[in-house]
């Protein structure tokens, strides 16, 4: 593509010169293990933890309402090509599998009460997950944090629910996706 065309559609002042075209593709059912978020809005932190899911579960991203845009410019960005080998799909708390845990902030179980769980629920950074969310969760854990500490950037978060969901367990990588031929430095 023509440096000066690319730059009308390009945020990225370097990098290869092509541009991909493709159909958003929904999945049709979520499969443990699976992630739910509701008000997550940031595309970063969207597109980070479609890779976080991607490395860690092998299962479905549900995206619940008032979420970033998955295959937005920054998320896709974020999700570094994940976004293109992981089952996402648009729903609410009740199309995920059972059974749910919540993360909350404050007074929930601690992580090893995600063990045996099939789908993660988080929200929003300020708001978190909204009280009918939380309701039709199984469990709600929160991530043990220090005193001075107010809270985790969800993101972050996420990837320390996932990685205690799938600890002793790493979830097979499909075979065939072209992701996995990538290197192992994580880039």
């Amino acid at each position: 593509v023509e440096p000066a065309l690319l730059a009308r559609f390009s945020k990225l002042g370097s990098g290869t010169r092509a541009i991909g075209v493709w159909r958003e593709a929904w999945a049709e059912g979520a499969v443990a293990p699976c992630v739910h978020l509701h008000g997550v809005s940031d595309p970063g932190n969207v597109g980070t933890v479609i890779r976080t899911a991607h490395a860690l579960l092998g299962g479905s991203v549900v995206f619940g309402p008032d979420c970033a845009d998955p295959y937005g410019p920054q998320a896709v960005r974020a999700s570094m090509g994940a976004v293109f080998a992981e089952p996402l799909l648009r729903g609410g708390i009740d199309a995920t599998p059972a059974p749910r845990a919540a993360l909350v902030a404050h007074g929930g179980e601690p992580l090893a009460a995600l063990d045996g769980m099939a789908t993660v629920c988080l929200g929003a950074e300020r708001e978190g997950l909204p009280e009918a969310t939380i309701e039709r969760c199984d469990v709600q854990v929160t991530i043990p944090l220090r005193d001075q500490a107010e809270s985790l950037n969800v993101a972050a978060a996420a990837a320390i629910a996932l990685h205690r969901l799938c600890e002793g367990d790493p979830q097979p990588k499909p075979s065939g996706n072209p992701l996995n031929a990538r290197d192992s430095h994580g880039d």
